[in-house]
């Protein structure tokens, strides 16, 4: 399968990060215990887990499972849904749930993940967006180093600023992601400029990455995707938001409808998947943390920029490697998508994917279609040419795919 070459620069690899991979376990064995502590506080029992129809009325495991999740993420109050149908709409729910026309929204992360585009868009925009309703928008770039513009974002608070944006992940930017100690501080910071912000976090590829999560930190309402990190690769959709009490209750009125919220919504069979995700969702996420670790390390050792390198901090997923041109980028892909358990035989193209502003190659061999906890990667096509790889359900997938898109790229006489 593989040649020589290609083997023992795995072993060198594996010898690097052992140390490393030991620190991930330990974090692993703290948020699992979290997670079970929350499950048996709330006496999970296997009647949760039937199946409501209907309106939904006194869904006792949807009402227990929102329970669960406000204790895993230390919150006051939790909405988990399969209604959700993506992060954007979790997100996008959030964000309208809580922002009146006038308002205004401040992203102190700089410009957030393309998809996110549409949902803020323009004035005037006639497609329903944040804008088109009247709300103000601004964003503020990052320093050079990375980090937030402590000064900018002083000056972009204005009487109007209702809610601060912050977006944990990395997304399509050459940066590393925010910490949840980051987090707190960013929230910390404005608060004191004006106390009664809401500080919202997109926390799309962070949890259980660290041993806290932003609700923690301070942060007054998160929101995140069931097929990524929570899920475990159980959930089959849905998404969830988490913090205080009537801030999720203000974005539950606007995934259903004032006077309703979330007091009703039959769950459809998705119960006993969501608990065991989560159940599994700890371990999983860290054997994925494990392989984007090999992935840094195999990759530097071959000459090639790597952000987050091997042995810095993790606070999400997602590997961004460099590559020098798109023939690296696509063969790279490519040889991940070879590597799946499912549709290993699709050839990965880029393609104008909708919601981002230039064409997409994505690897994506996954039980859940787009389920990014699975072993996927993905890339717009735009210099500079990075890949962002993300996910692996266990760490041997994620050293197959790896070792598969390295053979890839020297059977193509790239390396």
């Amino acid at each position: 399968m593989f040649n020589e070459q290609v083997l023992a620069q795995m072993e060198r690899a594996e010898q690097v990060i052992d140390g490393k991979l030991k620190d991930i376990d330990r974090t692993v064995d703290r948020n699992q215990w979290k997670v079970i502590r929350a499950f048996q506080k709330h006496k999970v029992s296997d009647y949760h887990f039937a199946g409501s129809t209907g309106y939904g009325y006194n869904d006792r495991g949807r009402e227990v499972l929102d329970l669960v999740y406000a204790d895993v993420f230390g919150a006051e109050a939790a909405l988990v849904r399969p209604h959700f149908v993506s992060g954007t709409h979790t997100i996008g729910t959030a964000l309208f749930g809580v922002l009146r026309p006038g308002d205004g929204l401040l992203m102190i992360t700089g410009r957030p993940y393309d998809t996110l585009h549409k949902v803020i868009g323009k004035p005037g925009d006639g497609q329903g967006s944040l804008q088109d309703w009247g709300i103000r928008y601004g964003e503020v770039d990052l320093s050079e180093d990375g980090s937030p513009d402590w000064q900018a974002i002083a000056e972009r608070i204005t009487p109007e600023t209702k809610v601060i944006g912050i977006q944990r992940s990395r997304g399509y930017s050459w940066r590393a992601s925010f910490t949840v100690e980051q987090i707190g501080e960013m929230v910390r910071f404005v608060k004191e400029i004006k106390s009664d912000l809401i500080v919202f976090v997109d926390n799309c590829y962070g949890e259980f990455t660290e041993l806290t999560e932003p609700t923690e930190a301070g942060a007054d309402l998160i929101a995140g995707s069931l097929i990524k990190n929570p899920g475990g690769g159980l959930a089959s959709t849905g998404g969830y938001i988490a913090g205080k009490k009537e801030l999720v209750e203000l974005a539950s009125y606007r995934l259903t409808a004032p006077g309703i919220g979330g007091e009703v919504g039959a769950m459809l069979g998705t119960l006993r998947a969501m608990f065991q995700g989560l159940f599994l969702a700890p371990t999983l996420v860290g054997q994925a943390v494990k392989g984007s670790v090999f992935a840094a390390a195999l990759f530097e050792e071959l000459g090639f920029v790597t952000h987050p390198k091997w042995n810095d901090p993790r606070t999400d997923l997602i590997q961004a490697i460099r590559f020098t041109g798109p023939e690296h980028l696509i063969a790279f892909v490519q040889g991940i998508q070879q590597a799946a358990a499912v549709d290993s035989h699709v050839v990965p193209e880029p393609w104008d994917m909708p919601g981002y502003e230039h064409p997409v190659i994505m690897a994506a061999g996954t039980f859940i279609q787009g389920g990014s906890l699975e072993l996927s990667a993905d890339a717009p096509i735009r210099e500079p040419y990075i890949a962002y790889m993300q996910g692996g359900l266990t760490y041997a997938h994620c050293k197959l795919g790896v070792l598969t898109a390295l053979q890839n790229m020297k059977d193509r006489n790239l390396l």
